[in-house]
């Protein structure tokens, strides 16, 4: 113990001898302490006052006292119940995806009556005007019918004689808001074909032709619930019909590559989950150009594979090789990560010596089996894919030990190169392993002998003619760029035969989905969000745990345009709930329990540069009818309660309507999509109408709609002070303040300028270009929600923080506004001022050049060379530095060693957050590329100023020590954006500390320097003496790991009435083998 003692007895001695020095070098703390009251006392008054916060506060102006009197009685406290809470959001939910099936199954109907109805015609002509006509064919004499195909790509397009294209014409687009703007035919659909396909195949222009009937059915859709957005209906031929009909574009190539068959929602509604090992061969006879396609078509295969399905490869020649060795006898998740992952292995492949199928064979058999046993994987249906250039022999003695008779694992033989000489032996795998042979010869050929074997695996769907509905996660569908921008979507997909029951077997793998997408706003706009408080919050999750919708899931990050990232549709929730270390609210919810969940969170706000200690109550439930689960968040303290008052229908709508007044433009006062006529009235026309019962269809929410009319009332004597404070020609001379403002919980907000708009510094606040700063679907504006933090009566004052790394050099100030005294009482308002950084600084080197001498002349002040000052916020960013390009920086980029000494001392804390969404910056031809939280030693190195990763959403300062030749040589490189776990941190002030003295020894010399709290505010000013130096400081387990997820309820791996012999598409059995299969096969099919 006594170094220990030692140790503290020097800390205290060196910290009081610190204090001595400090008044003694120049820097008296009483002096600071003058400045620093000088300060705070000024710029409190500046925006105590044009903020009109005394107004709203308890003990303010009589006018508004008198207004909370006359309601005292009205108005009542309440405690949010968070499970009743959850349980309305679900069947609110619940109601939507209801909806949207619907509709889905009316279109499934239409197709498969459409198809009943139609006969195969080879002849079929595309009709060239908008009439009802006929084609005859002259030798024949009999008529042939025409059909309307508007082609996606071709519509409104002329050739050089300014005739319409063939598949085109005429198509009348009209631009719809409720499409995004895009220019829309809500009367027809379009048709996509994929570009490596004959727009007029017989196979494609007879789906076109019967396909048709869906229009009608498309608009009536449209017609009963107008939130719906596009429809679509998906061919196993290839083409694609989509409702409302849109203009599609080529690339920069000419090419549009999208294809339905390869969309993850087709695939989900097509075929059951699956456990899938892929075999390939990498002997000798694979070299070259063989094993190039192979490689593709492994790859190909991983494309089909979704969120359920499970996977393993290995190649093989004499020995069997795990593509990813650490994987040896298990399957993996078909995620994107651990897809890309084993991508990255094929290209490690390389041919030699001979193949021993067999042996690979019962590897696979054994791995599938001892899986399904386990109750590990899908537990549905399994299959063997094999890429080879040949099979020597049928291999029936492993058959015969491992899948016979039940035939429980279906082989997928792709014979790879032109030669055909094994050809039978493959296909008699095939047919009698109810899978399917296909013959791949060049790279052309990949896709579509691929797909082939879906169709296959969905034959029992279609023979037990079910209809699940599947809904794949969210995501951003890149097909229709222009239409979904930033949506998250969902699909709900129907798979159909389209074939009648006596000749179901013949065609049975026509296989189409119908579909409909739904905004993930939709949803958001179900939530209560006045009763979730600042900090609350909806979120959702899949079966397998990702994140349906958050308000921490960032899809998209910024670098010239918006653009997605690459795993932003498999965000678990354990990745941005991290607190929850033991997974229990995850499990929870991915097992479709109701319940509730208690932890400490750390949330980060600010692009995340801040963050915000609470403790969070969670509540969560199941949707039905889907396998989604819903949760709700709510923070303690004044985030658990909300009062409601009552004012009359009169005062209110009078209040509510004045020009200064706004509403939250993504909170659902009244929902106007649910009808046609309503779409186009502003949230606040829908109000009036609702209320005085001239619409009595339209749906609103009553109590969110009485507390809004109750702010209204309250607030309104702000417009008139503000407005007196705007005429007085004596106020705000030089036009220093710019905008004050206010918001309240209801989502209700009021602006007023002192300035013209114009001369407005900062022209994006409480604007669309300003997320944060803006009630959101799913957060409240971040000036509101900091303002909750601080002690009641204090302001927090900030400089916003743009995407280009620059501030807009102004200065925003706010306050909570709390109607009562009791630290339950819920924030009832925010109230703020936007004024010129130059302005407030000017107020700050004022306040510095005060002192107590009675003769006037100050010994020191900040105009001094001896001493720098700065003013810092509680998050240690800097507001006021004599260096202007160092405001907005990071104290600690400026003051490396006395930001250290402040932690040492206290003064402020490290707290270590996680970011498993970031992108990292990966300098090409480097070994220091972006480290992960898997490397302990690049942590180490980061903090110690060897920075090399580089957050590009948070523009996160790069800690204070960064060597400036090393991001010289880094700034040459090339640089790519990698996924990446990062650890990182954020600083907050202690609180209970409002004043502190220290020093710093550096090379013998001895640095001072004082820290004293701005009064009432966030801000610290931070005076230290200007000499000394002090700048110098010192996957496979992932893999591995899966964790709980709930299976899909529906599984159809088989079918007693499946046509085995429906079995290959290259190559024809040899009489002599059929011969022998045939009673083979007549003997499985009897069991």
């Amino acid at each position: 113990m006594q170094p220990v003692l030692r140790l503290l007895f020097w800390f205290i001695l060196s910290s009081a001898l610190a204090t001595a020095r400090a008044t003694q070098h120049g820097i008296p703390l009483g002096v600071v302490k003058l400045w620093a009251s000088a300060f705070g006392g000024e710029i409190k008054s500046i925006s105590t006052k044009y903020s009109g916060s005394q107004l709203l506060q308890k003990g303010g102006s009589r006018e508004v006292v008198v207004k909370y009197k006359d309601q005292e009685k009205s108005v009542r406290l309440e405690e949010v119940d968070g499970a009743k809470l959850v349980k309305t959001v679900a069947e609110n939910m619940e109601e939507i995806f209801r909806r949207k099936a619907e509709a889905t199954r009316r279109l499934v109907e239409a197709a498969e009556e459409a198809h009943l109805q139609h006969e195969e015609n080879p002849d079929l002509q595309v009709r060239t005007a908008l009439r009802v006509s006929f084609a005859w064919a002259a030798a024949q004499l009999q008529y042939i019918p025409e059909y309307e195909y508007f082609n996606a790509v071709l519509i409104n397009e002329v050739d050089e004689d300014g005739n319409s294209v063939e598949l085109g014409g005429e198509f009348i687009l009209e631009p719809n808001d409720h499409f995004n703007n895009l220019s829309v035919n809500l009367s027809l659909s379009v048709v996509q074909v994929p570009t490596n396909m004959y727009n007029k195949d017989p196979d494609i222009v007879n789906g076109v032709y019967w396909s048709e009937a869906l229009n009608k059915v498309f608009v009536d859709n449209f017609e009963r619930d107008p939130s719906l957005i596009w429809q679509y209906f998906g061919s196993a031929k290839g083409f694609f019909r989509q409702y409302p009909g849109v203009k599609w574009h080529p690339d920069e190539h000419g090419v549009i590559s999208f294809d339905c068959r390869n969309r993850k929602w087709y695939i989900q509604a097509a075929t059951s989950p699956k456990d899938v090992v892929i075999l390939v061969d990498v002997s000798g006879s694979m070299k070259g150009l063989r094993l190039t396609i192979a490689r593709q078509t492994v790859s190909s295969i991983l494309d089909t594979l979704g969120d359920d399905d499970f996977f393993n490869i290995i190649a093989y020649n004499q020995e069997i090789h795990y593509v990813e060795p650490c994987l040896n006898g298990t399957l993996v998740q078909a995620d994107r990560t651990n897809k890309d992952h084993f991508r990255e292995h094929l290209d490690k492949l390389f041919a030699k010596g001979i193949g021993l199928l067999g042996e690979a064979l019962a590897e696979a058999f054994t791995i599938l089996s001892e899986f399904n046993q386990a109750g590990r994987g899908s537990v549905c249906s399994r299959a063997i894919m094999l890429v080879t250039d040949g099979a020597t022999e049928m291999y029936d003695d492993v058959f015969a030990k491992y899948n016979w008779p039940e035939r429980k694992v279906r082989i997928f033989p792709y014979l790879i190169g032109r030669e055909s000489a094994f050809a039978d032996n493959l296909k008699w795998m095939a047919c009698t392993n109810k899978g399917y042979f296909s013959q791949i010869s060049t790279l052309a050929d990949v896709q579509e002998n691929v797909m082939r074997y879906l169709h296959v695996m969905s034959r029992p769907k279609v023979i037990d003619h079910e209809h699940d509905t599947v809904w794949t996660e969210a995501y951003v569908d890149s097909a229709l760029a222009q239409a979904h921008k930033v949506k998250l979507i969902l699909h709900s997909g129907f798979e159909s035969s389209f074939s009648a029951i006596d000749t179901l077997l013949s065609d049975v793998n026509d296989v189409n989905t119908t579909s409909t997408d739904i905004p993930i706003q939709e949803l958001m706009k179900t939530v209560p969000k006045h009763k979730l408080g600042i900090h609350g919050y909806v979120f959702a999750i899949t079966n397998n745990g990702y994140i349906l919708m958050h308000p921490d899931l960032r899809p998209l990050y910024q670098e010239g345009q918006k653009r997605r990232k690459a795993h932003y549709s498999s965000v678990d929730l354990s990745e941005v709930e991290w607190e929850d270390t033991d997974d229990f609210l995850r499990t929870a919810m991915v097992n479709r329990k109701t319940g509730t969940f208690s932890m400490e969170v750390k949330r980060t706000v600010d692009k995340g540069k801040r963050v915000l200690s609470m403790h969070n109550d969670y509540y969560f439930t199941d949707i039905k009818g889907t396998p989604f689960s819903v949760g709700v968040a709510l923070s303690r303290g004044h985030g658990k309660y909300f009062f409601k008052g009552n004012v009359s229908l009169e005062a209110g709508l009078r209040d509510l309507e004045q020009p200064d007044v706004a509403l939250a433009h993504e909170w659902t006062y009244c929902n106007t999509d649910e009808h046609h006529e309503h779409r186009y009235l502003t949230q606040i026309q829908a109000i009036r109408l609702y209320l005085t019962g001239r619409k009595p269809h339209l749906k609103c929410d009553r109590e969110l709609i009485q507390q809004v009319l109750f702010d209204a009332v309250v607030t309104a004597p702000l417009e008139a002070y503000w407005t007196g404070l705007a005429l007085n020609k004596s106020e705000n001379p030089d036009k220093g303040v710019e905008i004050a403002f206010l918001g309240t919980r209801t989502g209700l907000s009021r602006t007023n300028l002192f300035v013209a708009p114009e001369q407005l510094t900062n022209q994006d606040l409480l604007t669309a270009e300003d997320n944060e700063g803006v009630f959101n679907a799913d957060h409240f504006p971040l000036w509101y929600k900091r303002a909750a933090e601080q002690v009641p009566g204090t302001f927090v004052y900030s400089i916003p923080f743009s995407s280009a790394r620059e501030n807009k050099s102004v200065v925003l100030a706010s306050t909570a506004i709390q109607l009562l005294d009791d630290r339950k009482s819920p924030i009832a308002a925010a109230v703020g001022i936007q004024m010129k950084l130059d302005f407030f600084q000017r107020k700050f080197w004022t306040a510095s050049r005060q002192c107590n001498a009675l003769d006037g002349k100050c010994t020191i002040s900040c105009d001094n060379e001896d001493i720098k000052c700065y003013l810092i916020d509680n998050n240690g960013f800097i507001l006021v530095s004599e260096d202007y390009s160092q405001t907005g920086l990071f104290f600690g980029e400026v003051e490396g060693a006395v930001m250290n000494k402040l932690l040492l001392m206290g003064s402020f804390k490290r707290i270590t957050l996680y970011d498993y969404q970031a992108l990292c910056k990966e300098y090409a031809g480097s070994s220091d590329s972006a480290h992960t939280l898997l490397d302990p030693l690049a942590t180490v190195k980061w903090l110690l100023g060897e920075l090399i990763i580089f957050l590009l959403e948070f523009n996160f300062y790069s800690w204070w020590n960064v060597d400036s030749t090393a991001k010289a040589e880094r700034a040459q490189r090339r640089t790519m954006m990698v996924p990446c776990d990062t650890e990182y941190p954020a600083f907050v002030s202690e609180r209970t500390i409002k004043e502190t003295t220290g020093s710093i020894e550096c090379e013998g010399c001895l640095r001072t320097f004082v820290i004293q709290q701005i009064p009432s505010s966030n801000l610290f000013m931070v005076v230290v003496e200007n000499k000394c130096d002090c700048s110098s400081a010192p996957p496979c387990e992932r893999l591995k790991f899966q964790k709980d997820r709930k299976r899909p309820d529906s599984c159809h791996p088989f079918h007693p009435e499946e046509n085995a012999m429906e079995c290959g598409s290259a190559a024809t059995l040899s009489p002599t083998l059929v011969a022998a299969v045939f009673p083979l096969l007549t003997f499985f099919i009897s069991r």
